[in-house]
């Protein structure tokens, strides 16, 4: 309990108080966040709306992440300490966004992390009960002290075109992703969105929409946005 307390100290920003009506849940304009499996299509559309509508992009690091080779190399040896690098990353990046006040989309959610990568790590065998609770109840903080996006935006997707995407675009660490892990990714993100009930919600399916060579396909999801937006504010 000692270090949790720690933790919380670590992790309030310096100006935040509890007796303060101006929390860092409420410094922005609009905060839209892309979700969906590896090779869905996420930070291309990320791009390609921030280009549209003139937001800031917030894009997921998978360059400068120090774990990410050794992790799809040695699964059951890295899985804690990269989630725990993605859950202080994804933390941050919301704290960035919240105080921003601006119109940002993100790639990716800290949600994604929490009710999919890391479950299904260990339901595989590949993190241990002590670092999946310690992994829980971290976030279960992290989560109390911010805000849901105000759209999420779900590319939902197939195997196949997960497969297809993910060979198309090359990553040498991706190489040893296995059809098993995606599907059950996929399986976990299925469920995950069908209990949403953080915020809103647009589902996109995207198997049968290239929107990055075809104007009317990325057309038809900015319809889609627009719609949910203008019910927003």
């Amino acid at each position: 309990m000692f270090l949790l307390h720690i933790l919380i100290l670590y992790l309030v920003p310096s100006n935040f108080s509890k007796n303060d009506n101006t929390t860092i849940n409420s410094f922005i304009s609009m905060h839209i966040a892309v979700a969906g499996n590896i090779g869905a299509g996420k930070t291309t559309l990320t791009r390609l709306l921030a280009k549209h509508y003139n937001w800031e992009a917030n894009f997921e690091d998978v360059v400068d992440n120090p774990y990410l080779d050794d992790f799809y190399n040695q699964m059951e040896r890295w899985s804690f300490n990269l989630q725990i690098y993605f859950l202080n990353t994804r933390y941050r990046q919301i704290l960035q966004i919240r105080e921003s006040g601006k119109e940002i989309i993100q790639d990716r959610t800290i949600y994604e992390d929490a009710y999919i990568f890391a479950p299904n790590l260990h339901a595989m065998g590949l993190m241990t009960n002590r670092d999946f609770e310690n992994y829980q109840s971290l976030f279960e903080l992290m989560e109390s002290l911010v805000q849901p996006p105000d759209l999420l935006i779900y590319l939902r997707s197939s195997i196949p075109n997960l497969v297809k995407q993910i060979h198309k675009r090359g990553r040498e660490y991706e190489n040893s992703i296995s059809i098993d892990y995606l599907s059950r990714l996929n399986e976990r993100y299925e469920a995950w969105i069908h209990g949403y009930k953080k915020g809103n919600l647009l589902i996109v399916d995207v198997d049968n929409l290239d929107f990055v060579d075809q104007p009317e396909d990325l057309g038809t999801i900015l319809n889609m946005i627009d719609a949910e937006i203008n019910g927003l504010f």
